[in-house]
């Protein structure tokens, strides 16, 4: 699919191709962001590829075309939002073998060290003995050693300049990585780095058998509030929320940009009762801000926001106890939303 569509959008009929996706999007009411103006050029220059038959499907049902839905399907089916993923795949095995590399240099100039030693040590041994034969044939390894330990040191000095490079290329990827795994707009971990948060805390929760809680939190009415203002200053509410969810984000803990309006924190080794409590203060602080338009200065209004809260059962995956925590926060949707509710009774109580 992807070869194909890329043809296209070079050929003439590319601007057929860009009009057509822009009607429908507007048929369906998705918003023109830039991702989801990508998704669907792909989708009518494609029909019949699986991202058209996924589409398909979800206009069949109805199901809203949201930004979360964008973005996964941009994971799963665009070829630059592949690429990071494999980037970083790719950047890890890359390290790896540098590793392997150095230790392989390193061990090798330690052990010609050690074999030089022990000829001088031989040599110094044979002194005044009537053993000339021997003793010139340790002479000449000795030389031949001693050139050896040049070209080591010449290694040693080609090893060091390499190491610096490595460094480089290592801080280089470490930055990628980073970007990759960080929230362009609010500066949080991304969906990706989220599921491999959550899967390593379900992991290590299971092993040492402690406790784990996940926490999901959404604006309240922000598609209403991206109608009215427009997506400029919903993204300036977007990045005044996670700024409040970041403070309680430091590690071991992770703040994620769930998709769209949503947002998550996990909170590895502690419990519901705990990790209740500062989802309230969030809350609280949140809903006390009158915002204002940057542009403009006009008056915004305060945004309010819904958490759902879920404590890890023994044996349960990331999946599980997303589920039960996406469980809880729409029963706070339910019930008049600018809340928490917690998916156990136990936990509910200490609200």
């Amino acid at each position: 699919m992807s070869a194909d569509v890329e043809t296209s959008l070079r050929a003439p009929q590319a601007y057929e191709l860009a009009r057509t996706a822009l009607a429908a999007m507007e048929t369906h009411k998705v918003w023109p962001t830039a991702l989801n103006f990508e998704l669907w050029v792909h989708y009518v220059a494609a029909k019949d590829s699986p991202l058209g038959a996924e589409i398909d499907q979800m206009l069949e049902a109805n199901e809203p075309f949201t930004d979360a839905v964008g973005e996964t399907l941009a994971a799963k089916f665009l070829p630059k939002q592949k690429l990071s993923s494999e980037i970083l795949d790719t950047g890890d095995a890359l390290s790896k073998e540098l590793d392997s590399v150095t230790r392989a240099i390193v061990s090798a100039r330690e052990s010609s060290e050690a074999y030089d030693q022990e000829l001088a040590n031989a040599s110094e041994s044979l002194a005044g003995e009537d053993t000339g034969k021997i003793k010139s044939m340790v002479e000449t390894l000795t030389q031949a050693t001693q050139r050896v330990r040049q070209e080591n040191q010449t290694l040693e000095s080609q090893l060091a300049d390499t190491t610096a490079e490595v460094g480089r290329l290592r801080e280089h990827l470490e930055q990628t990585r980073r970007e990759a795994m960080t929230d362009g707009l609010t500066g949080l971990a991304n969906r990706k780095s989220f599921d491999e948060a959550l899967e390593h805390a379900c992991q290590q929760a299971e092993a040492e058998g402690g406790t784990l809680s996940l926490a999901v939190l959404d604006i309240d009415h922000f598609k209403a509030f991206n109608d009215t203002w427009g997506h400029q200053t919903g993204d300036q509410v977007l990045r005044y929320v996670a700024s409040v969810i970041g403070r309680f984000g430091d590690a071991p803990r992770t703040a994620a940009r769930y998709g769209g309006e949503e947002f998550a924190l996990i909170f590895p080794g502690e419990t519901a009762r705990a990790a209740l409590a500062m989802l309230e203060d969030i809350r609280l602080e949140v809903a006390s801000r009158v915002l204002k338009r940057r542009s403009t200065n006009e008056d915004l209004g305060a945004v309010t926001l819904s958490a759902g809260l879920a404590e890890r059962h023994a044996g349960e995956g990331p999946a599980a106890l997303i589920e039960r925590a996406d469980a809880a926060l729409y029963a706070s949707k339910r019930g008049g939303r600018n809340r928490t509710s917690a998916a156990d009774p136990i936990a509910a109580e200490a609200a």
